[in-house]
């Protein structure tokens, strides 16, 4: 089996090395490389289908009959004709303008398909040959053949994530951070239909649908037409070819008549099952009047300056949003935490919006979610086909303490946290059923690590307990142990060994802390919610009625009916922690002090 993330890592290690080496921006090398991902792709889908083509060629004078650009079509793949396989390129001689070549190639690929005409990268020209060969190198692995596992989307992804901190335009990330994406996948439960993104940056909405029906056996392309606008032509190839990569269909309007404030580009008003979204925040100077008559308002403009401008564009989203969605619709967007709490006419729109029953959840996400950005945004989700005893009713989910910290800038939610979550609303939607596949989800989960388990005692360990709090007892208590074997293991080692032996405790030990996480996420919902049963938590979730909405002046923020979390007593008591405090400040001051007046000597025995 490919270890993917290993697979991820080592390729944009080596693509990121070569970046650094040769004198090219992030900016200049994200398209060209992400380009040849997409090259590589195409040649692997074609190899698979020329596979399957050749299985039942007819025969003619004892030899097999070629296959041609036809026969792709009806298999809803690219013919590549020879200068554009990625086995010609890799294998030309070394005296070849590279950059020339892979141009070629494009060209001849965005020739055998209409959806990629003037999308893919043509100035390979700027990189030189050796680096140009080195990455045709790179991507020349053999696990790119792996079609079946999407091997090659999920590196497109990846590389697209990691790109996106560098690249990312000043309006706004072109890349909404996977946490955020499936969250809003999972609870708008996309499948089937017409998917609308109306600011569709990269495309992440629709791949991580994509992802989701065909977690249920359906074909996405069967069963959803994708559509999508993006102004920024440049974020709408990265869409496209995104979309190739992960072999699905969709119609993206780009330019000045992908502006949504401006332009309902299919014409979709009314017609959506799912609309899914990030947009630009807090846009400002939109013509009232070009607005106006593009419609999709149904609450009416937001507030008009005197220069008959919109000073915040928020509510013509958020109008947008509901105004697109069919009779059965759902929705889900990101959005400034301010608009939940907004006044004037923001405050008018959003009280037409609740008193509709179609607001559903709204999900408050804290700091460090977005590569570029530091500030908090809210999730908020529609629904036009709620159940009758909800149609009164929100969920608000105060999320804001509850994430996973990857580095000092970005949080994210974990794949158990954002199952957790999601939980949340499946039991407020009265759908037990979930909650409960997610609780064997969680021990099937266990059983898995202890047939991987190293040693008896941890198989045993994962296997004895039925709670999952004796379990995170149990296996904290072994982490410790086995901490504390590491230190004595690679103390007395051999000095030539030691960084050998290092490194592999240091794997092990890594295994037994992500063990643990899960532990603690299993203990954190099932803390909660027990079997299956819906309530409030203080600090987390509340189930608010439109009255009480009311009463808080239409507040759409989460903070405002969750309330705040009880402390736990940590057992130091403050005030003999305090005099502490001071004691080792002082102590601290004093050592300053003796310091500077020893620096000073020094420097008047030096002369200075």
């Amino acid at each position: 089996m490919i270890n993917i993330r290993k697979l991820e890592t080592e390729l944009w290690e080596a693509a990121d090395l070569l970046r650094a080496d040769s004198k090219v921006t992030s900016q200049e090398y994200c398209m060209p490389v992400l380009g040849l991902i997409f090259l590589r792709y195409a040649y692997s889908r074609f190899k698979f289908v020329e596979a399957d083509i050749l299985k039942n060629r007819p025969v003619r004078n004892g030899r097999v009959l070629p296959v041609e650009a036809d026969d792709f079509k009806t298999k809803s793949a690219i013919f590549l004709p020879e200068e554009a396989r990625y086995d010609y390129l890799i294998n030309l001689p070394d005296n070849t303008d590279m950059g020339q070549a892979i141009n070629r190639a494009m060209e001849l690929i965005e020739e055998q398909s209409a959806q990629l005409k003037g999308i893919l990268p043509k100035n390979y020209t700027i990189l030189q040959n050796d680096l140009l060969r080195e990455l045709l190198r790179i991507f020349n692995n053999s696990a790119f053949n792996e079609m079946k596992d999407d091997i090659i989307g999920r590196i497109y992804e990846y590389f697209l994530n990691k790109f996106a901190p560098a690249v990312a335009s000043d309006d706004g990330v072109f890349f909404t951070p996977k946490s955020l994406v499936r969250m809003i996948v999972n609870i708008i439960e996309p499948t089937h239909g017409t998917v609308l993104d109306p600011a569709c940056g990269s495309g992440g909405m629709f791949v991580s649908s994509a992802d989701f029906i065909e977690g249920y056996g359906a074909n996405a392309n069967t069963a959803m037409t994708f559509y999508g606008q993006e102004k920024v032509d440049y974020n709408a190839k990265l869409c496209i070819m995104n979309m190739a990569v992960h072999g699905l269909n969709a119609k993206i309007v780009s330019g000045d008549e992908a502006n949504s404030f401006y332009h309902d580009a299919h014409n979709l008003e009314g017609c959506c099952d799912y609309v899914m979204a990030n947009p630009p925040f807090n846009v400002d100077k939109i013509k009232a009047k070009s607005a106006s008559d593009a419609g999709r308002l149904p609450f009416g403009l937001p507030g008009v300056n005197k220069n008959k401008e919109i000073g915040n564009a928020n509510y013509l989203w958020i109008s947008y949003f509901h105004a697109y969605l069919n009779e059965m619709g759902r929705a889900g967007f990101v959005m400034a935490s301010s608009a939940t709490d907004s006044q004037g006419k923001d405050k008018d729109i959003r009280e037409q919006l609740i008193k509709t029953g179609d607001v559903d959840v709204m999900l408050s996400v804290g700091n460090n979610f977005f590569y570029t950005k530091s500030l908090p945004c809210t999730l908020w989700f529609f629904d036009k086909a709620k159940r009758a005893e909800n149609k009164d009713k929100i969920l608000f989910i105060d999320a804001r303490n509850y994430y996973t910290v990857v580095d000092r800038t970005l949080n994210e939610w974990s794949e158990w946290q954002m199952k957790n979550l999601n939980a949340i609303v499946w039991l407020y939607r009265g759908e037990i059923d979930k909650y409960t596949a997610l609780i064997q989800q969680y021990k099937n989960a266990f059983l898995d690590y202890a047939t991987s388990a190293a040693d008896m005692e941890l198989d045993e360990i994962l296997r004895k307990y039925a709670d999952f709090f004796s379990l995170k007892t149990a296996m904290e208590s072994y982490l410790a142990e086995k901490r504390k074997r590491a230190k004595e293991c690679i103390e007395t080692v051999e000095k030539r060994k030691k960084k050998a032996e290092q490194a592999k405790w240091d794997e092990y030990l890594s295994w037994i802390e992500e063990i643990i996480s899960v532990t603690k996420e299993a203990c954190w919902l099932y803390e909660k919610f027990g079997d299956g049963e819906y309530k409030d938590i203080l600090g987390l979730c509340k189930c608010a009625s439109i009255e009480e909405i009311e009463q808080k002046g239409w507040s759409l923020t989460s903070g405002a009916y969750v309330g705040v979390a009880p402390v736990e007593d940590d057992g130091v008591d403050f005030a003999e922690r305090m005099a502490e405090i001071h004691a080792e400040l002082l102590a601290l001051q004093s050592e300053s002090n003796e310091l500077m007046t020893t620096i000073s000597k020094n420097m008047e025995e030096m002369g200075l």
